[in-house]
């Protein structure tokens, strides 16, 4: 069956490249009906214009948003549906951890630049919710840092290897963000109405070395609804990883349902486009229509 969903895209709202408005054309083009945004600890994306020009396109939205939060041992996502994006406590909660964004980006461009990298932090201040892709981009696409890059890396990285063997915990850029817990996150989407859902547990594993221990260990913490299994991973050294049956199998000895996220930024021929056309992924109609059905009551 042609795979209509896509819960998990991203806009230039946060670290994605594509206009919101661009991104229903382009789920309209791959023939995808029901989408979700879930930008980096925004929802500004979604404004009326928006829902309307979706609603236009015959395209389902449901409100979605990624919380970025801190776990004991690793950085964690926390996924949240259908939620009201104007309740107040998390309006401004994502106001603060915006703020954090940029005090982050002014405390790691000192570190990068002691590295001997030059990074353009007043253009990347310019960013509302600047993440750590705008700052690993801006710097690997710089002339002026070939150099350098060559002689720690041997090559140009891609954003993903500098993130994870410069800026990332344990790393010589690394800065200590001030987030909130997970729990906190999960406790924050459902006063918002919301359900959560732990982002792709598959990353965990082979960003930060968890086991399905510490998987489980997190998804009670968060007493999460579901997790992310339907999602493709694509590791430092841009190789392709599915262990879809791996994680669906989780999700159903845990009693978890789950979801199905694309994680699209942008085009680049190597990670999954909206719907994750061209991905050996296959999802049952009525998992569908039960996926759909169930995020939104």
């Amino acid at each position: 069956m042609e795979k209509i969903i896509d819960l998990h895209i991203h806009t230039n709202c946060s670290d994605g490249t594509f206009s919101p408005k661009e991104i229903i054309d382009e789920a309209f083009k791959n023939g995808v009906s029901v989408i979700a945004i879930a930008d980096h600890d925004t929802m500004d994306a979604y404004t009326e214009d928006l829902e309307k020009y979706a609603e236009e396109k015959k395209i389902k939205l449901i409100p979605a948003v990624e919380i970025s939060t801190k776990a004991k041992k690793s950085g964690v996502h926390v996924l949240g549906y259908n939620l009201n994006k104007e309740h107040p406590k998390l309006k401004e909660k994502l106001s603060v951890l915006k703020n954090v964004r940029h005090e982050y980006l002014i405390n790691v461009s000192k570190k990068l630049e002691q590295l001997g990298y030059l990074v353009n932090t007043n253009t990347l201040d310019q960013i509302d919710t600047v993440t750590k892709a705008h700052i690993a981009k801006d710097v690997i696409q710089n002339k002026k840092n070939k150099e350098v890059l060559l002689k720690t890396f041997g090559k140009i990285p891609s954003m993903g290897e500098f993130i994870e063997t410069i800026m990332n915990e344990g790393c010589p850029a690394y800065v200590k963000k001030e987030t909130i817990s997970p729990k906190e996150a999960a406790e924050l989407i459902r006063e918002a109405g919301g359900k959560v859902v732990l982002a792709h547990p598959v990353a965990y594993q082979y960003e930060d070395g968890l086991n399905e221990e510490d998987i489980l260990d997190l998804v009670q913490e968060i007493n999460a609804d579901g997790i992310e299994a339907n999602y493709i991973y694509i590791d430092r050294n841009l190789n392709k990883i599915n262990e879809i049956e791996k994680w669906n199998q989780f999700a159903k000895e845990n009693h978890l349902f789950t979801t199905i996220g694309s994680d699209f930024h942008t085009k680049d021929g190597i990670h999954p486009e909206i719907g994750l056309l061209q991905e050996e992924i296959y999802l049952e109609p009525e998992f569908i229509q039960n996926l759909i059905q169930y995020l939104t009551n």
